[in-house]
C-alpha cells in the first residue's frame, strides 16, 4: 500500500505543531534522532570555541532552560499570535532557543576576548534577564496567582532532591554524589512532581507518548516518579561508564539534553498552574 507522503507529514509532524496536540510515536522518534545528531555538531562548535562542557557551563546555560519553559507558557496564554506563536511550540521552540543561545554564547565569548571577562557571566546574565522579562510579562497579564501550588510543588521537589542525595551518600552511591548527575535527576524529579500534581488535582493532560501510556495503564500520574528514576539513573550510569572516555563535551551535552527535557516541561507546568493558564 502506497503512503501518501503529504498526509503522513501533516498528520505526524505539521498538525501536532499547528494545533499543539503533543507527541506521537513517529515524531517522538524523529525529534530524538535529530537531537542526538545535533549534539555532535554542538560538540564541534564548542571545541572550536575552546569551551568545556562542565558544571559551570551547564549552570550558565540553565537560565535558557527557564527561558524555553516560560516562552511555552507565553504561547499557552495566547500572548503571541500566529505565525510567531508556532516558534514557541515544540519542537520548533527547541531550535529557536538553540540558535538564540548559540548567538548569545558567541557574543559572550567575544566579550571575553575583548574585555577579559569570563564568558559565562554575561552568557548567564542574559539568560537570567530574559527569564525575568518572561515572568514579568506572564505575571502582568495573568488573571490569577496560586502561591499555594507553587509552594507545594517546589517544596516537594526540593525535599525529594535532598532525600535522593541523602540516600546516595548513605549508600555511598557515587553516581548521584556527583553534583551534575544529581542536578540532572533533580530536574527530572521536579518534572515528575509538576506532572503528578497537575494531572491528579488540576485539569491538565499529558502529551508525551510513554508517560501517557503508563499513566493510563497504572491509573495514577504518580507513576512518573518510578519512571523518572528507572530511566534517568541507568542512563546517567551508561553515560559515565561508556561515553566519558570518548568526549567530555559530548558527555556534558548529553546530560544537558536530559536535564533540559525534564526541567523545561517542569518550569512550563509550574508556571501554568501558578498563573492558572
Amino acid at each position: 500500500m502506497a503512503i501518501d507522503l503529504g498526509n503522513f507529514v501533516n498528520e505526524y509532524y505539521i498538525n501536532p505543531i499547528l494545533y499543539d496536540t503533543g507527541y506521537n510515536p513517529i515524531n517522538t522518534i524523529t525529534w530524538a534522532i535529530i537531537l542526538g545528531l545535533s549534539l555532535f555538531g554542538v560538540v564541534k562548535l564548542l571545541d572550536k570555541l575552546d569551551i568545556t562542557v562542565d558544571e559551570v557551563f551547564i549552570f550558565a546555560v540553565s537560565p535558557y532552560i527557564f527561558v524555553g519553559g516560560s516562552l511555552r507558557v507565553i504561547e499557552d496564554a495566547g500572548i503571541v499570535a500566529a505565525p510567531l506563536k508556532f516558534l514557541l511550540i515544540t519542537p520548533l521552540i527547541y531550535f529557536f532557543i538553540f540558535f538564540l543561545c548559540v548567538a548569545m554564547l558567541l557574543l559572550s565569548v567575544g566579550l571575553q576576548r575583548a574585555v577579559h571577562i569570563n564568558y559565562y557571566w554575561p552568557f548567564a546574565m542574559i539568560g537570567v534577564a530574559w527569564s525575568g522579562l518572561n515572568v514579568w510579562l506572564l505575571y502582568t497579564t495573568a488573571t490569577s496567582f496560586n502561591a499555594g501550588i507553587l509552594t507545594l510543588i517546589l517544596s516537594v521537589g526540593v525535599a525529594l532532591s535532598f532525600f535522593v542525595y541523602a540516600i546516595a551518600r548513605l549508600l555511598n552511591f557515587a553516581l548521584l554524589k556527583d553534583r551534575l548527575n544529581a542536578f540532572v535527576l533533580d530536574g527530572q524529579l521536579l518534572d515528575a512532581t509538576a506532572t503528578s500534581f497537575g494531572l491528579t488535582f488540576l485539569p491538565y493532560a499529558e502529551k508525551h507518548v510513554l508517560p501517557n501510556f503508563l499513566i493510563e495503564a497504572t491509573g495514577t500520574a504518580f507513576v512518573m516518579y518510578p519512571l523518572k528514576l528507572a530511566v534517568t539513573i541507568p542512563v546517567l550510569f551508561i553515560i559515565d561508564q561508556y561515553l566519558k572516555t570518548e568526549s567530555k563535551n559530548l558527555t556534558g551535552l548529553v546530560k544537558l539534553a536530559i536535564l533540559t527535557v525534564g526541567l523545561a516541561p517542569a518550569i512550563r507546568d509550574i508556571l501554568r498552574m501558578t498563573l492558572g493558564i
